[in-house]
């Protein structure tokens, strides 16, 4: 990672709950474990040795169990809980240099927070709520109003200005919590189990919302939940917290391909590997590339490999897939010679998939095929293969 694409840094962050939690912070230091430092001092461990790098424009999603840190860390981030050791350190400023007045300033401005139970005030319509933090920093209410609007309508609420949040279900209300966050036009997001309290449809939606917000937006958003599948789902990256630890940290294919330990392994267990990961993910290498503008070149080609079939290429990127059967065969007829040119009459009726699909959406074309499926790129370019045998043992696992 570049320096400059980093834009939170935590530097060896420690957080030790109680009374006398200075005085017993050696006992961290020394590596005593969140059972023997709560048996001997009564205090609890919340964060130890937290390390972690943030880009820019990300969604970073911080998961766990209930009882993992993950809640208390994204706290640190705007000092709602004073870390007991470390750094955190803002688009390269150390926020724990901040006065009170400066740490008023940098919540206002730089970061907002999304919640899981919205936090609306109930007595304030909807677009007051939205426009409250606009209000906050001093904006003339015409200017916040008009903002406002326009983050209701963002977030599909247009019409709903005038609404007050008792009027409006769960999900809704949630996305006045959204556009109330965004319309301060904060660096960054923190949204602390937000979707949680939804019912699943509505989840569902939120985190297609929040997609498709981030597309257009491209915030950098610290995301918490406990729930893998939207990890998967919005994260671009994703750290794993065990007991205030930090196991591991990584895109979310990674995370299911390449499990740290045995914690990760068992957490990643049960998901649906066929909707969390695209063809780009597991395929492989596309080995018995061939160039021949002839058949008898491509027989040539083909009797040095190892397989039966070959991925034709041209200038122009992929053209198709060919069988060395087929070609015998054809030179084998006598109305066809070698040097008679490889057109698509002898490629294979296979379909060729993106990069991009889940692997639920090419099982059945796999499945089809005796040799792998071509990857092809929009620009017609042969980017991988994906074959029966790699399939099975991904989603076997």
């Amino acid at each position: 990672m570049n320096m400059s694409d980093t834009f939170i840094e935590i530097k060896s962050l420690y957080k030790l709950f109680g009374d006398q939690a200075e005085k017993h912070m050696d006992l961290v230091l020394q590596g005593k474990t969140k059972a023997e430092i709560l048996e001997k001092t009564g205090h609890t461990l919340g964060l130890k040795d937290i390390n972690m790098e943030i880009k820019r424009g990300e969604i970073f999603v911080i998961m766990g169990l209930s009882g993992s840190g993950k809640s208390t860390l994204i706290r640190h981030f705007n000092r709602l809980i004073e870390p007991s050791a470390g750094q955190i350190m803002f688009d390269g400023d150390d926020v724990m240099k901040l006065d009170a007045k400066q740490l008023q300033e940098f919540r206002r401005t730089r970061m907002s927070m999304v919640f899981q139970h919205f936090g609306l005030l109930p007595h304030n319509s909807v677009i007051d709520n939205v426009a409250f933090g606009l209000k906050t920093q001093g904006v003339a209410k015409a200017k916040r109003l008009q903002k406002a609007k326009q983050w209701l309508a963002d977030v599909g609420l247009e019409g709903y200005e005038e609404l007050y949040p008792s009027q409006l279900s769960g999900g809704q209300q949630q996305r006045v919590g959204l556009a109330r966050a965004l319309c301060t036009d904060p660096d960054v997001l923190l949204m602390d189990e937000a979707f949680s309290a939804l019912d699943p449809l509505i989840r569902s939606e939120m985190q297609d919302q929040l997609i498709h917000l981030q597309e257009k937006l491209h915030k950098t958003i610290v995301f918490i939940t406990h729930d893998l599948d939207e990890a998967l789902r919005v994260g671009d990256r994703i750290a794993i917290l065990k007991d205030g630890e930090l196991v591991q940290v990584g895109e979310p294919s990674e995370i299911l391909l390449q499990p740290a330990d045995a914690y990760v392994e068992a957490f990643v267990q049960d998901v649906n590997r066929a909707r969390a990961l695209t063809v780009e993910n597991v395929m492989k290498s596309p080995m018995n590339r061939i160039t021949a503008t002839t058949i008898g070149e491509a027989l040539e080609q083909m009797r040095n490999m190892p397989k039966d079939y070959a991925y034709v290429e041209s200038d122009d990127g992929f053209e198709g897939t060919v069988l060395q059967e087929t070609l015998e065969q054809a030179v084998d007829s006598e109305d066809v010679c070698s040097s008679e040119p490889l057109t698509d009459e002898y490629f294979e009726e296979t379909v060729e998939i993106s990069p991009d699909s889940l692997l639920e959406e090419v099982i059945p074309e796999t499945l089809d095929t005796s040799h792998p499926l071509a990857v092809v790129s929009e620009e017609g370019e042969l980017e991988g293969v994906l074959s029966r045998k790699r399939l099975a043992k991904i989603l076997g696992r």
